[in-house]
């Protein structure tokens, strides 16, 4: 079985990104894919956090047992069972940045496709330590100036 999640960032409307995962991939494996699909550091502590319809949240999910087990014991199947159709993919703790994931729905397996996988991709990479990029023309301004 395999479901598709569409990514956002809450604050920068032109990011988007759709993923197909098997049901059975753990929050461990969906971070490992994260990681690598958005270049993020593999040395910071990231975790996962289910939210109810309303935006409050559920339960969280770490490298470590938080009290809702780790991330290598809760598959995407589990929560969706539990009736989770949104979590965060919290990447900057420090700044409270995530990645909303919300599920679109249940498309049909693909052969000889792997997954997880990227099914579309808009807007410009992420940089996890950073909010906002300085443009360009800033940059030059700044150095011109000196």
């Amino acid at each position: 079985m395999i479901y598709r999640y569409k990514a956002t960032l809450p604050n920068r409307k032109t990011f988007v990104r759709v993923y197909e995962i098997k049901a059975s991939t753990t929050l461990y494996a969906l971070h490992l894919f994260l990681q690598n699909d958005l270049s993020f550091a593999p040395d910071q502590q990231v975790f996962f956090r289910s939210v109810d319809d309303g935006g409050k949240p559920l339960n969280e999910y770490g490298l470590f047992d938080m009290g809702n087990g780790s991330m290598d014991q809760v598959s995407l199947e589990a929560l969706h069972q539990e009736g989770v159709r949104v979590f965060h993919y919290v990447f900057d703790i420090y700044n409270g940045r995530y990645l909303m994931l919300q599920w679109e729905g249940m498309p049909e397996e693909v052969p000889r496709k792997t997954y997880p996988r990227t099914v579309l991709e808009q807007g410009g990479d992420l940089d996890q330590f950073r909010e906002e990029h300085p443009s360009l023309d800033l940059c030059l301004e700044e150095f011109d100036s000196e």
